[in-house]
């Protein structure tokens, strides 16, 4: 079997994040999404992988390159062209028109593909779900899960005979206007007389034009609805809300890195911590080079990136923090996610450090910002003498 994994998006329902890093490169316990979704493949013995990129392309091909980290081959291929300036700009094909573009030019798909969306956290049983698709002769399958009604409308869903066999699609469709509650996963299983099927000539996409055509056409498709576990990072609500999860444990095979040093506490190398008045309750991860000052408070589940500094005073609670990340002092942040100049709320509200007056956060490595926050604890000090 081969893969291929789906990372040419520009994943708009995720900014602030998405504005420096494509989707698939989103961090979860300081690792890509797309790097477990590599090891996963890995782990069933999978071990040529095509990724179709466009946005922001090189990042992701900076960090895999051609996979001999992870066991396996890595292969890309780049949806765009170089304009008259020498520009690189991005032009998606849509996620069939991806895998055409990948066939015409190697025909890489000779044999039997999984095909997997790189924006989310799966366990599938890849060797299960490959069994039920040569079982029933499927020459498509597509992985589902079964979502609440008042979900439906933030996924393509799947109506099936009693089989299991694919009458049609609805892509997010009104919990009224629902027909079945069972969502596509992103996660597919294609024979290469598939790749037949997907025109050439203009941009392709797989939920709403290939599989509308294969229920059509009558070929052998199939719904395959497994118990598995499922993170999709569809909007940057879902990610606070996956980063709370994962810290609280409740995620299986995601394990906290760093080294424990307290109930609840997890830091990486080379922190400091000054724990005067300073308040930690857990679960609470501090990444390697972080500064925390005295008097600081934190409530988990949080994440404080790499290379951090919380100074005197500051509060933050449940929160995500990127790396470098520098919380001014006496400053609260509440159910947040700070992304370099970026900030998003709980309600998946953002805003720019300039919209905060005083300013409540910068840049680490800034120092000027250093001086400024120095200044300030000293202040603090002397006023508290």
């Amino acid at each position: 079997m081969k893969a291929m994994i789906l990372a040419a998006g520009k994943g708009t329902r995720v900014r602030p994040l998405t504005y420096d890093l494509p989707k698939p490169m989103i961090p979860i316990l300081g690792k890509p999404v797309m790097a477990y979704l590599i090891e996963h493949l890995e782990k069933y013995g999978v071990k040529e992988i095509m990724v179709n990129v466009s946005y922001l392309h090189e990042k992701i091909e900076d960090y895999f390159g051609e996979g001999h980290q992870y066991g396996v081959q890595i292969g890309y291929s780049f949806e765009g062209y170089t304009n008259d300036d020498g520009e690189v700009v991005p032009q998606p094909l849509g996620s069939a028109g991806g895998i055409k573009k990948i066939q015409q030019f190697g025909g890489f798909f000779d044999e039997t593909t999984i095909v997997l969306c790189g924006d989310a956290l799966i366990d599938l049983d890849i060797k299960s779900a490959l069994f039920e698709h040569k079982r029933k002769g499927a020459l498509a399958s597509v992985v589902t899960k079964e979502v609440p009604w008042d979900k439906v409308s933030s996924y393509g869903v799947v109506v099936t005979e009693a089989d299991g066999r694919i009458k049609s699609f609805q892509e997010k469709p009104s919990q009224a206007e629902a027909l079945s509650n069972f969502a596509s996963t992103g996660i597919y299983i294609f024979e290469p007389e598939v790749m037949d099927l997907i025109p050439s000539d203009r941009p392709f996409d797989i939920g709403s034009d290939l599989f509308p055509l294969l229920a059509e056409k009558g070929m052998p498709f199939y719904a395959q609805t497994r118990a598995f576990n499922w993170i999709d990072i569809g909007s940057v609500t879902d990610y606070w809300e996956v980063c709370q999860s994962v810290l609280m444990g409740e995620v299986a095979h995601l394990d906290v890195p760093g080294i424990q040093i307290n109930d609840g506490l997890w830091v990486g190398l080379n922190t400091s911590i000054d724990w005067q008045g300073t308040r930690i309750e857990g679960p609470v991860y501090i990444g390697s080079g972080t500064r925390i000052d005295a008097g600081v408070t934190i409530v988990g589940p949080t994440w404080i990136g790499h290379g951090s500094h919380l100074c005197r005073g500051a509060s933050v609670t449940r929160s995500v923090l990127f790396e470098y990340t520098r919380v001014l002092p006496n400053v609260s942040l509440d159910e947040m996610i700070v992304f370099k100049d970026y900030s998003v709320n709980r309600a998946g509200v953002m805003k720019h450090t300039s919209e905060y007056d005083p300013d409540a956060w910068a840049n680490a490595r800034d120092r000027r910002n250093k001086r400024r926050s120095d200044t300030d604890t000293n202040s603090l000090r002397r006023n508290t003498v």
